[in-house]
């Protein structure tokens, strides 16, 4: 049994269709849509052209009869009738229920109806009055007239049409009533002209217009092929080439506006692709470099303490347990960027004091602000109460002041400032280092970005600290940034909503006022 939706397999013919270049796509829907078109001229100029026409006149006679019998009963019906038959070959005839002449139209060499004898017309009468109201015959005539002869063909039936050497005549009857009571035949006779001279110089016409047709159709063919196809398939082949993993490649696809813009789509991807490479081997070689140190550091000094009697000391141990810690900092740091890249992790928001958060993390900073005289200053204003995973954002501050730290000047400062404003509180970190050249800001928050390209062992941290502080604050829906300059050190800041202050409830309003002033 097929599975839902499963789609089915191509035929031969689909499969080598699909094999075919788009020049080749081009060239067959054109050459497919002129021969479609020069069928619908054969079938409508060649094959229907004599019943198109046939279908024409007998209305064209249909409604003059119709218009004779609205004036019927006009005073001045000849002067109108004459004016109603100034058709070519459009003959007319008025005849009582005996078969008496009641009007007379001219008359033509291909008239039918005025050689017509009462009893002819008689029958014609009685004829309409048995199809309902309307009789039409058709006749194939060669002079002289039929009628003449006393034929008269049975109902319903003609002499034939279209034979070489003939003229098929048309005679339409129509009864109508006039106010005094009687019944009238209007006959109105008229010729259709033979069109087989029309049909074959039709066909000469179509077959000089088809070949005319077919030999442009090739030609603009070839034509939107090269204009289309051939950059199309420069840029495929370029394509492959990127596919190979040469990202110097160039896309030049030049001709209409759209291959033009996926030409510098491509180019511009291929460049991304060149830096993501790059990244990711340096991305390589940073973590082989950080997971590498602190296990050799490890190793050895465990060696050291195995082989050398008196080393196993507290401070050989603390190295250990240190370079231990660092390195599950590295593991924990990285899962936590997959994680955040990923989307899949989670917070669990809840009013917290950034100030406070701010003041307790720094003084974490005490040892080392004591043994490697480093300078960590905090302004602020008012408490600013945020919402927030207060774990998640107190490794962004971590993070901040750690990345300060490492890149700080010859002076060891670093000032972490808060200001709020706006209904956001915005944390900012400066170091006195030598700050970033703007054209490399926008990467600094990829991991493992480095504007130097040296690797440098952090002091503090992991080494992917700002791409955490990135993935954090936008999980807060926060803002961040970076101000630096060449030569005058950075800031670094984060910005998250402020929580409204608490109202008072009024219990509490009734409490404050019954409390005696000066207690």
């Amino acid at each position: 049994m097929k599975a839902k939706g499963a789609r089915r397999p191509r035929s031969r013919l689909g499969q080598w269709l699909d094999g075919l270049g788009i020049r080749w796509h081009i060239f067959g829907y054109l050459i497919a849509f002129v021969a479609v078109m020069l069928v619908l001229l054969w079938v409508f100029q060649i094959l229907l052209l004599d019943p198109f026409y046939r279908a024409i006149r007998i209305r064209t006679i249909q409604n003059t009869a119709q218009s004779i019998a609205r004036r019927i009963d006009d005073e001045d019906l000849s002067t109108q009738l004459d004016s109603l038959t100034q058709q070519p070959d459009i003959y007319v005839r008025i005849f009582d229920q005996n078969g008496n002449s009641v009007y007379n139209s001219f008359s033509g060499p291909q008239s039918m109806i005025h050689g017509m004898s009462k009893e002819q017309a008689a029958g014609f009468y009685q004829a309409a009055v048995e199809n309902g109201g309307t009789v039409l015959e058709l006749f194939r005539k060669d002079f002289p007239n039929p009628f003449d002869d006393g034929f008269h063909p049975p109902k319903g039936e003609s002499r034939g049409a279209g034979d070489a050497g003939f003229t098929t005549l048309m005679v339409y009857g129509q009864l109508v009533t006039a106010q005094d009571g009687r019944t009238l035949l209007i006959l109105l006779s008229s010729a259709l002209t033979p069109v087989n001279t029309t049909v074959e110089t039709l066909k000469v016409q179509f077959l000089c217009l088809a070949a005319i047709l077919l030999a442009l159709s090739a030609a603009i063919a070839i034509l939107l092929s090269r204009r289309i196809g051939g950059p199309l398939v420069s840029l495929n082949r370029s394509a492959a080439v990127l596919a190979t993993g040469k990202y110097d490649v160039t896309f030049d696809g030049r001709g209409y506006r759209e291959v033009s813009e996926l030409s510098s789509t491509l180019t511009y991807a291929a460049q991304e692709l060149s830096k993501v490479e790059g990244l990711r081997q340096e991305l390589i070689a940073n973590v082989s470099h950080d997971l590498r140190t602190p296990l050799t550091m490890i190793a050895g000094y465990s060696e050291v303490m195995r082989d050398i009697p008196g080393e196993n000391t507290p401070e050989n141990i603390q190295i250990i347990i240190d370079e231990t810690q660092r390195l599950t900092g590295l593991v924990n740091d990285m899962l936590d960027l997959a994680k955040l890249q990923a989307g899949s992790q989670t917070l669990s928001p809840q009013p917290l004091s950034l100030t406070g958060m701010v003041e307790e993390v720094l003084g974490r900073y005490q040892r080392l602000i004591e043994r490697e005289g480093y300078v960590i200053t905090f302004s602020h204003g008012e408490e600013a109460m945020v919402s927030g995973d207060p774990s998640k954002l107190t490794q962004v501050v971590y993070n901040l002041i750690n990345n300060a730290i490492n890149y700080t000047g010859p002076d060891k400062t670093v000032r972490v400032e808060q200001e709020a404003a706006d209904g956001w509180v915005t944390l900012s970190v400066l170091d006195s280092g030598p700050g970033i050249d703007p054209a490399h800001q926008p990467y600094i928050w990829d991991r493992y970005y480095k504007v130097d390209k040296a690797h440098k062992r952090t002091a503090i941290g992991t080494g992917l600290g700002l791409s955490i502080v990135k993935g954090v604050v936008e999980l807060h829906h926060g803002r961040y940034g970076v101000e630096s300059s060449p030569g005058s050190g950075s800031r670094f800041w984060f910005s998250l909503p402020l929580l409204p202050p608490e109202e008072p409830s009024p219990a509490g309003q009734e409490r404050q006022e019954k409390i005696p002033p000066g207690c």
